[in-house]
Protein backbone atom coordinates (compact mmCIF):
# COMPACT_ATOMS: atom_id res chain seq x y z
CA UNK A 1 0.00 0.00 0.00
CA UNK A 2 1.26 3.62 -0.90
CA UNK A 3 2.43 5.76 1.82
CA UNK A 4 1.64 9.15 2.55
CA UNK A 5 3.03 11.98 4.29
CA UNK A 6 0.24 14.38 6.57
CA UNK A 7 1.33 17.72 7.77
CA UNK A 8 0.36 18.46 11.26
CA UNK A 9 -0.65 22.14 12.93
CA UNK A 10 -0.60 21.25 16.73
CA UNK A 11 -1.10 23.82 19.56
CA UNK A 12 -0.84 22.80 23.16
CA UNK A 13 -0.93 24.39 26.66
CA UNK A 14 2.53 23.11 28.20
CA UNK A 15 1.90 23.53 31.38
CA UNK A 16 1.25 20.03 32.16
CA UNK A 17 3.74 18.69 29.75
CA UNK A 18 7.73 17.67 30.48
CA UNK A 19 8.10 18.96 26.70
CA UNK A 20 7.94 17.96 23.21
CA UNK A 21 10.64 15.14 23.08
CA UNK A 22 9.46 11.53 24.21
CA UNK A 23 11.00 11.13 27.78
CA UNK A 24 10.66 7.64 30.04
CA UNK A 25 7.96 8.16 32.57
CA UNK A 26 6.97 11.27 31.90
CA UNK A 27 3.61 12.59 30.17
CA UNK A 28 5.18 14.49 26.73
CA UNK A 29 3.07 15.68 23.83
CA UNK A 30 4.97 13.91 21.27
CA UNK A 31 4.42 10.62 23.12
CA UNK A 32 0.49 11.34 23.83
CA UNK A 33 0.03 12.52 19.68
CA UNK A 34 2.14 8.98 18.70
CA UNK A 35 -0.50 6.74 20.85
CA UNK A 36 -2.61 8.40 19.10
CA UNK A 37 -1.69 7.76 15.74
CA UNK A 38 -0.51 4.28 16.66
CA UNK A 39 -4.16 3.60 18.18
CA UNK A 40 -5.42 4.63 14.20
CA UNK A 41 -2.55 2.44 12.83
CA UNK A 42 -2.63 -0.46 15.58
CA UNK A 43 1.20 -0.04 14.95
CA UNK A 44 3.61 2.71 15.93
CA UNK A 45 3.77 5.79 13.41
CA UNK A 46 6.93 8.44 14.00
CA UNK A 47 5.89 11.64 14.82
CA UNK A 48 8.67 14.86 13.25
CA UNK A 49 8.45 18.20 14.45
CA UNK A 50 10.39 21.55 13.80
CA UNK A 51 11.78 21.57 17.00
CA UNK A 52 11.47 20.24 20.56
CA UNK A 53 9.65 22.53 23.58
CA UNK A 54 10.88 22.68 26.95
CA UNK A 55 8.92 21.75 29.91
CA UNK A 56 6.11 24.50 30.52
CA UNK A 57 6.61 26.07 27.18
CA UNK A 58 3.13 26.15 25.05
CA UNK A 59 2.73 26.31 21.25
CA UNK A 60 -0.03 27.70 19.08
CA UNK A 61 1.63 26.74 15.68
CA UNK A 62 4.21 23.53 16.15
CA UNK A 63 4.59 21.90 13.11
CA UNK A 64 4.81 18.26 12.73
CA UNK A 65 4.87 15.34 9.95
CA UNK A 66 4.10 11.55 10.20
CA UNK A 67 3.87 8.82 7.22
CA UNK A 68 0.42 6.91 7.01
CA UNK A 69 -0.99 3.72 4.81
CA UNK A 70 -4.77 4.57 5.72
CA UNK A 71 -5.58 5.09 2.19
CA UNK A 72 -9.29 6.42 2.68
CA UNK A 73 -8.78 9.35 4.66
CA UNK A 74 -8.98 13.07 3.46
CA UNK A 75 -5.27 14.60 4.93
CA UNK A 76 -8.08 17.19 6.73
CA UNK A 77 -9.66 14.09 8.39
CA UNK A 78 -7.27 13.33 10.62
CA UNK A 79 -8.11 16.84 12.74
CA UNK A 80 -10.61 14.99 14.19
CA UNK A 81 -9.48 11.67 14.30
CA UNK A 82 -6.67 12.28 16.28
CA UNK A 83 -8.44 15.04 18.59
CA UNK A 84 -11.07 12.42 19.91
CA UNK A 85 -7.72 10.89 21.06
CA UNK A 86 -6.03 13.52 22.52
CA UNK A 87 -6.96 15.39 25.90
CA UNK A 88 -7.68 18.95 25.84
CA UNK A 89 -4.31 20.87 26.35
CA UNK A 90 -3.64 18.88 22.90
CA UNK A 91 -5.66 20.08 19.50
CA UNK A 92 -4.47 19.63 16.39
CA UNK A 93 -5.44 22.72 14.84
CA UNK A 94 -4.84 21.67 10.80
CA UNK A 95 -3.72 18.09 8.71
CA UNK A 96 -2.76 18.12 5.19
CA UNK A 97 -1.38 15.76 2.83
CA UNK A 98 2.37 16.62 1.60
CA UNK A 99 5.23 16.06 -0.65
CA UNK A 100 6.58 12.29 1.02
CA UNK A 101 9.41 14.49 1.14
CA UNK A 102 8.40 16.84 3.53
CA UNK A 103 10.54 17.03 7.04
CA UNK A 104 9.08 19.42 9.79
CA UNK A 105 12.19 20.18 11.03
CA UNK A 106 14.50 19.98 8.36
CA UNK A 107 12.73 21.97 6.04
CA UNK A 108 11.86 24.79 8.02
CA UNK A 109 12.90 28.02 6.98
CA UNK A 110 12.33 29.85 10.80
CA UNK A 111 10.81 29.53 13.62
CA UNK A 112 8.77 32.15 15.64
CA UNK A 113 8.57 32.17 19.42
CA UNK A 114 6.55 34.94 21.58
CA UNK A 115 7.47 35.49 25.07
CA UNK A 116 4.12 37.27 27.79
CA UNK A 117 4.89 39.34 30.13
CA UNK A 118 1.85 40.91 32.89
CA UNK A 119 3.68 44.26 33.82
CA UNK A 120 3.24 46.52 36.42
CA UNK A 121 0.15 44.93 37.19
CA UNK A 122 -1.51 41.89 39.07
CA UNK A 123 -2.07 39.11 36.97
CA UNK A 124 -4.88 37.57 36.76
CA UNK A 125 -5.46 33.99 38.31
CA UNK A 126 -5.87 32.32 34.53
CA UNK A 127 -2.95 34.72 33.26
CA UNK A 128 -0.41 33.07 35.63
CA UNK A 129 -0.06 29.84 33.42
CA UNK A 130 0.76 31.68 30.02
CA UNK A 131 2.69 35.31 31.16
CA UNK A 132 5.29 36.11 33.34
CA UNK A 133 4.43 38.65 36.30
CA UNK A 134 6.45 41.53 36.05
CA UNK A 135 5.71 44.08 39.09
CA UNK A 136 7.29 47.38 37.20
CA UNK A 137 6.58 48.40 33.82
CA UNK A 138 9.76 48.37 31.68
CA UNK A 139 10.77 50.74 29.11
CA UNK A 140 9.55 49.51 25.97
CA UNK A 141 11.95 51.88 23.15
CA UNK A 142 14.91 50.33 24.74
CA UNK A 143 13.95 47.24 24.65
CA UNK A 144 13.69 47.57 21.43
CA UNK A 145 16.84 49.07 20.89
CA UNK A 146 18.38 46.39 22.22
CA UNK A 147 16.41 44.44 20.20
CA UNK A 148 17.08 45.72 17.26
CA UNK A 149 20.87 44.43 17.63
CA UNK A 150 19.23 40.81 17.03
CA UNK A 151 19.63 40.46 13.81
CA UNK A 152 21.53 38.94 11.43
CA UNK A 153 23.61 35.65 11.45
CA UNK A 154 25.20 35.48 15.40
CA UNK A 155 27.36 33.84 17.30
CA UNK A 156 24.86 33.23 20.35
CA UNK A 157 27.37 32.04 22.74
CA UNK A 158 25.99 34.90 25.55
CA UNK A 159 22.86 33.38 25.48
CA UNK A 160 23.70 29.57 25.44
CA UNK A 161 23.25 27.32 28.32
CA UNK A 162 25.97 25.31 29.40
CA UNK A 163 24.73 22.00 28.61
CA UNK A 164 23.98 22.76 25.20
CA UNK A 165 24.75 20.34 22.86
CA UNK A 166 24.99 22.06 19.90
CA UNK A 167 28.42 21.70 17.76
CA UNK A 168 27.65 25.16 16.80
CA UNK A 169 26.42 28.39 18.39
CA UNK A 170 26.07 30.14 15.49
CA UNK A 171 22.52 31.37 14.77
CA UNK A 172 20.58 33.53 11.67
CA UNK A 173 18.12 36.12 13.35
CA UNK A 174 15.69 37.70 11.53
CA UNK A 175 14.52 39.78 13.37
CA UNK A 176 13.41 40.77 17.48
CA UNK A 177 10.49 43.20 18.69
CA UNK A 178 8.95 44.52 21.60
CA UNK A 179 5.07 45.45 21.53
CA UNK A 180 2.04 45.84 23.55
CA UNK A 181 -0.80 43.36 22.58
CA UNK A 182 -4.28 44.10 25.09
CA UNK A 183 -2.53 45.03 28.45
CA UNK A 184 0.20 42.74 27.90
CA UNK A 185 4.05 42.99 27.00
CA UNK A 186 4.94 40.74 24.32
CA UNK A 187 8.89 40.21 23.22
CA UNK A 188 8.44 37.72 19.39
CA UNK A 189 11.94 36.83 17.61
CA UNK A 190 12.66 34.67 14.40
CA UNK A 191 15.66 32.57 13.34
CA UNK A 192 16.45 29.87 11.74
CA UNK A 193 16.80 28.20 15.10
CA UNK A 194 17.66 28.41 18.51
CA UNK A 195 19.74 27.44 21.04
CA UNK A 196 18.42 25.06 23.96
CA UNK A 197 16.34 27.72 26.27
CA UNK A 198 18.19 30.81 24.05
CA UNK A 199 14.50 32.57 23.69
CA UNK A 200 13.93 32.61 27.50
CA UNK A 201 17.98 33.78 28.40
CA UNK A 202 17.07 36.07 25.31
CA UNK A 203 14.13 37.87 27.01
CA UNK A 204 15.82 37.74 30.31
CA UNK A 205 19.04 39.48 29.64
CA UNK A 206 16.97 42.58 27.69
CA UNK A 207 14.68 42.70 30.67
CA UNK A 208 18.01 42.71 32.88
CA UNK A 209 19.69 45.22 30.90
CA UNK A 210 16.61 47.73 30.35
CA UNK A 211 16.07 47.62 34.14
CA UNK A 212 20.27 48.47 34.56
CA UNK A 213 19.60 51.12 31.75
CA UNK A 214 22.77 49.76 29.77
CA UNK A 215 23.07 51.97 26.67
CA UNK A 216 22.42 50.42 22.99
CA UNK A 217 25.83 50.49 22.29
CA UNK A 218 26.65 49.02 25.53
CA UNK A 219 24.49 45.78 25.35
CA UNK A 220 25.51 45.27 21.49
CA UNK A 221 29.13 44.90 23.43
CA UNK A 222 27.85 42.30 25.41
CA UNK A 223 26.20 40.32 22.71
CA UNK A 224 29.83 40.61 20.82
CA UNK A 225 31.61 39.31 23.74
CA UNK A 226 30.41 35.77 23.66
CA UNK A 227 30.68 35.63 27.20
CA UNK A 228 27.72 33.93 28.79
CA UNK A 229 28.70 35.29 32.33
CA UNK A 230 27.82 38.51 31.10
CA UNK A 231 23.55 37.35 30.17
CA UNK A 232 20.77 38.38 32.08
CA UNK A 233 18.80 35.83 34.45
CA UNK A 234 16.71 33.23 32.31
CA UNK A 235 12.68 33.65 32.59
CA UNK A 236 10.72 30.98 33.27
CA UNK A 237 8.92 29.12 31.34
CA UNK A 238 4.96 29.81 31.24
CA UNK A 239 5.24 32.66 29.38
CA UNK A 240 6.87 31.51 26.61
CA UNK A 241 4.92 30.52 23.20
CA UNK A 242 6.52 28.14 19.78
CA UNK A 243 4.23 30.76 17.73
CA UNK A 244 4.60 29.40 14.28
CA UNK A 245 7.06 27.72 11.63
CA UNK A 246 7.45 28.91 8.58
CA UNK A 247 8.71 26.93 5.63
CA UNK A 248 10.98 27.58 2.02
CA UNK A 249 9.06 27.35 -0.36
CA UNK A 250 8.05 24.52 -1.95
CA UNK A 251 8.02 22.54 0.85
CA UNK A 252 3.49 21.67 1.46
Amino acid sequence: MNERNIRLLIAYDGTDFAGWQIQKNRRTVQALIEAALETMHRERRALTASGRTDAGVHAAGQTANFHTDIANMEGRRFVPALNSLLPKDVRVLDAAETSLDFHARFDARSRTYRYHIIAGRAALPHERRYALQLWRRPDINRLNEYARRLRGEMDCSVFASPKDPSKSRTRYIYGASFFVEGDTLVFEISANAFLWRMVRSVAGTLLHYEQKGLSAASFGDILNSGDRSLAGPTVPPEGLFLWKVEYYRGCV
